[in-house]
């Protein structure tokens, strides 16, 4: 997954320079991640975080472009379980690296250069930092704790890995529309992840749980526009 991270990057920053269409792009994400609450009291809410980072398109005006780039991307959870005096609340922010590689369909606005686009492809994302807190009561005892995300490139399972001990590679899917108005883009997208992430909920195995929900609003100021 390193090598092809690595090569990925590549790509994107030759794509980049080839580009007719550079823009800077920063927003919103409510970030969340897919979880099954049958025989668990876990529930997982939806966290606000952000995305910024460079992005280029192959062409400024054709029906069809590819678009690549590098984002700095925030993501996690908002989590709770249990009642009583025994409970707890899970925040987790973690930062990623994400490379997306788009393709975009425009379809132009009448009398206009500006145009409707919408985008889908696939990212890959590496963990750089992040944050977890937890609060909570263990029998009426109150606990707490702050910490630094870890990394690690294993595989979950149900004993080694939490919310403060996360998978290092992400990867995924995303989709999305916006508009382009020549001198700023409108954006929305809707990151679907593939790669389990952490192993904190039970019955770790069922294949739609424990995987990066993110709803991303950007907006995009171009520097080049050939």
């Amino acid at each position: 997954m390193k090598k092809l991270f690595a090569a990925a990057l590549c790509v994107a920053l030759f794509t980049n320079a080839k580009s007719q269409k550079v823009y800077i792009q920063g927003g919103v994400n409510l970030a969340n991640i897919s979880t099954s609450n049958s025989g668990s009291t876990e529930k997982n809410n939806m966290l606000t975080s952000f995305n910024a980072g460079i992005m280029g398109r192959s062409n400024a005006s054709e029906a069809i472009a590819l678009e690549t780039g590098l984002l700095l991307d925030g993501r996690g959870s908002k989590s709770e379980s249990g009642s009583g005096n025994t409970f707890y609340k899970v925040t987790f922010n973690p930062l990623y690296l994400e490379l997306p590689v788009n393709l975009i369909v425009r379809l132009p606005l009448a009398n206009s250069k500006s145009n409707i686009f919408v985008n889908a492809g696939p990212y890959v994302a590496m963990g750089i930092a992040g944050k977890t807190k937890l609060d909570g009561q263990l029998a009426g005892a109150t606990i707490h704790s702050d910490k630094n995300i870890q990394f690690t490139s294993t595989d979950p399972t149900e004993n080694d890995q939490a919310y403060s001990k996360l998978k290092r590679f992400d990867y995924g899917v995303n989709v999305g529309a916006g508009f382009d108005l020549g001198r700023i883009l409108l954006k929305a997208n809707y990151g679907l992840g593939l790669a389990k992430i952490n192993s904190t909920q039970t019955n770790n195995n069922a294949n739609d749980k424990d995987k990066y929900r993110t709803v991303s609003i950007s907006v995009g100021i171009p520097l080049t526009h050939k």
